[in-house]
């Protein structure tokens, strides 16, 4: 009898047959098979008084694959190996539901790399479906179905916006609080003031402190002061330069975005071809492990591995260990960072199988993880004070004694200098002057730095990042402004009407709060029917508060012109959206006589 596997990409079915053979048969879901449905109460495809029982139909674009895996299935023993993760969990178990699969027997399999021997290892200990992990993707969805249809629905008919949702309103709402703070914000002026001296400029010891507001102060100080410096005091220390924690999904795009000049979309989808294999010499193999990711761990044997190829390829100074990290406040599995599958497979090694922002992205993952596993680095600091009539200057001098893992990463620019000078010791200022500043507002934020604010807060998973800065932009609720997220006038009105009816929910801590909670559920800390009843019962209230109160406003929508001509009408083309929120270009004569249809997709 053959084996059926069911993985989610055809891509990494193809890597994965070629490793079992051909006494297994290997299939691809492509992602999920089925979803919530569309019908009963309020939509939402839930029946809310039967503990949230969820109503589930195949996605209709999927009834042929559906169709393949029951025919696939018929007389073979069914292995699941979807993605490693709760969504790879939940496609699991929808899957064993249409082929009638008992989720307690022991039909699941699990592998972080597309790999030879990570495959074959993963075959041998098969488990049960973690139904925790199910429970908590399927509140998490449900979740997502009734805020997403009720809070659209209000937006919709009040104020004539596209969408809003449990994390895309949240992600909206720090971008438009932001632009509040950049709005009200009124400058200040300070003053810096400086000594110059042939081969470096020290601070005046208040500069950090921006202590100095007027000029006539600074100036006091700098008549107070004379070219004739002493050396005051003389700090020496030795300090520890440990190297950056190997990727997650998060620090992964917000490296990445600059790097590859692209979106956290973009960013995944390389991600997720280095993941599912590259044909290296005849055989598609992985090179990179999972990519949704928000753990720092590695496997001990990657770990073992990688201190081998440091020791033989730099020598057993440069061997180091893993750091313990603090668990952030969206940790979630047991997985591994993003890490290359085989530290031998340098970046140089599979460039010419890879195209450019390919090699790009692997070497940015492959060079931070061999780092993390070298010694850290060691420098020498010297802090020196400056004296001139009782004025205090400082200026640290610092000298690199053991470069450790900079020998092959550099994760921040620092300047070395040294000072060979002794307590005691006249020293003669080119010159001593003050700087005017003013300080300056909070910047927007990129899509870079409104990832890494997310994850701070605990807001959304690494799979859905991409997704909701995507959203916003794509409904017209930002814009961006030399790379910056800006809030158009309709996703402020969205926000801040949202913000006045369910202000409870559609902020951090509320947001937050819930990704905790679905953890307990997910760890079976927590039953997931209690915690959507108690979510329902606060929510509905606010929902039918805001169909009665909201003001509806009516906005007159004036199209974006793209700057450029139809090539079928001559007529400017213009952005508009779908009935999904989608953006795409259309032409202006539309709506003329005759018609123009013509549309294309950004």
């Amino acid at each position: 009898m053959k084996t059926l596997v069911i993985v989610e990409s055809p891509t990494k079915a193809k890597a994965i047959q070629n490793y079992l053979g051909n006494s297994y048969e290997v299939i691809a879901s492509k992602g999920h098979i089925r979803d919530l449905s569309t019908k009963g109460k309020g939509g939402y495809g839930v029946d809310i008084t039967n503990g949230f029982e969820a109503k589930y139909e195949v996605i209709p674009n999927k009834y042929a694959t559906v169709k393949q895996i029951k025919e696939k299935a018929k007389n073979k023993k069914v292995i699941l190996a979807t993605d490693p993760d709760r969504e790879g969990e939940s496609i699991a178990w929808h899957i064993a539901q249409v082929l009638e699969l008992n989720p307690n027997e022991k039909n699941r399999v699990s592998f972080n790399e597309v790999t030879k021997k990570a495959v074959l290892e993963a075959m041998e200990h098969p488990k049960p479906i973690d139904m925790d992990l199910v429970s908590s993707q399927e509140a998490r969805r449900i979740l997502d179905r009734i805020m997403g249809f009720d809070l659209s629905k209000v937006v919709q008919r009040k104020i004539g916006s596209s969408s809003a949702g449990r994390v895309q309103s949240v992600a909206l709402k720090i971008i438009v609080d932001r632009e509040v703070e950049i709005e009200k914000f009124v400058p200040e002026t300070y003053f810096l003031i400086y000594a110059e001296f042939d081969t470096f400029k020290a601070a005046y010891k208040h500069n950090a402190k921006r202590k100095i507001k007027t000029k006539e102060e600074a100036l006091k100080i700098v008549k107070g002061t004379t070219n004739d410096f002493v050396v005051k005091e003389i700090t020496t220390n030795e300090q520890k330069r440990y190297p950056a924690f190997p990727f997650t999904t998060s620090k992964l795009q917000q490296a990445a975005i600059p790097l590859l000049r692209t979106n956290a979309s973009g960013v995944n989808s390389v991600a997720q071809k280095l993941y599912e294999g590259i044909m290296i010499d005849g055989e598609l193999m992985g090179l990179i492990t999972y990519i949704r990711t928000d753990s720092t761990k590695l496997s001990s044997g990657f770990i073992h591995q990688t201190q081998d190829y440091i020791q033989a390829t730099f020598g057993q100074d440069y061997v180091g260990k893993p750091r313990a990290s603090k668990k952030s406040k969206s940790a979630q599995e047991a997985h591994e960072a993003i890490r290359p599958t085989n530290i031998e497979l340098t970046p140089e090694a599979v460039k010419p199988f890879l195209e450019n922002k390919e090699y790009l992205l692997y070497k940015l993952i492959y060079d931070r993880t061999l780092a993390y596993l070298m010694k850290e680095g060691l420098d020498e600091v010297k802090t020196v004070t400056f004296d001139s009539n009782g004025h205090h200057f400082i200026k640290t001098f610092r000298v690199p004694l053991f470069d450790g893992y900079r020998k092959t990463y550099f994760d921040d620019e620092e300047e070395y200098d040294t000072f060979n000078g002794s307590q005691g010791d006249l020293l003669t200022a080119k010159k001593v002057y003050d700087e005017e500043h003013q300080t300056e507002p909070p910047k927007r934020f990129s899509e870079s730095s409104l990832i890494q604010e997310m994850e701070k807060l605990g807001i959304g998973r690494p799979s859905t990042y991409a997704e909701t800065t995507k959203k916003i932009s794509s409904v017209g609720y930002v814009k961006k402004e030399k790379g910056y997220f800006k809030p158009t006038e309709l996703g402020t009105l969205t926000s801040t009407s949202l913000n006045e009816y369910f202000d409870g929910f559609i902020n951090t801590d509320y947001t937050s709060q819930m990704e905790e909670d679905l953890d307990l559920i997910a760890s079976g800390q927590k039953d997931k029917a209690i915690e959507l009843n108690g979510f329902y019962n606060r929510f509905k209230p606010l929902i039918e508060t805001a169909n009665k109160e909201m003001p509806k406003v009516y906005q007159k929508k004036v199209a974006e012109e793209v700057g450029e001509a139809c090539p079928e009408c001559g007529k400017p083309l213009v952005y508009r959206h779908n009935r999904k929120g989608e953006k795409f270009i259309a032409c202006s004569g539309f709506s003329s006589k005759p018609s123009c249809k013509y549309t294309r997709s950004l």
